[in-house]
């Protein structure tokens, strides 16, 4: 009987098991890059494996659309914030970021809120004073 029950333990095939992992969606976290001495703000996103295709912010009630290359100029942004006040130079202004994206060959959408940090610069006696972004974080 122990022969047998050897036999049949030797002879007995292990089945090989498949594991198929799923990929794990990773969630979309936007940085960005202060371009042209703050005449500009390069957003892309943090993760290499998302694409962007679009940007929507969403400031002071105003929705500024930028493309796949994420570039927002502070032109546009002085134009939803409006003319500078006469308090501190340096200001900090809360929006919402949409985006459009590919991740692993699907779209996404995904929305957060960040804050834009900026400066009025010049003034004087001719000239009115421009916009620098200085940074952007997340709230």
């Amino acid at each position: 009987l122990s022969g047998l029950g050897l036999w049949h333990e030797w002879n007995k095939r292990e089945e090989a098991k498949v594991v198929i992992e799923k990929p794990v969606s990773i969630p979309l976290v936007l940085r960005g890059r202060v371009d042209d001495d703050g005449r500009g703000l390069e957003i892309q996103p943090v993760e290499d494996g998302h694409a962007l295709q679009s940007l929507t912010i969403t400031a002071v009630g105003l929705k500024i659309e930028l493309g796949s290359d994420g570039e927002l100029t502070a032109a546009e942004l002085e134009d939803a914030i409006g003319t500078p006040d006469d308090g501190e130079d340096r200001q900090r202004l809360r929006v919402r970021i949409a985006a459009r994206y590919v991740e692993a060959g699907a779209d996404k959408m995904a929305s957060g809120i960040y804050v834009l940090s900026y400066k009025w610069e010049g003034g004087g006696l001719l000239g009115g004073k421009s916009l620098r972004i200085t940074g952007m974080s997340k709230a």
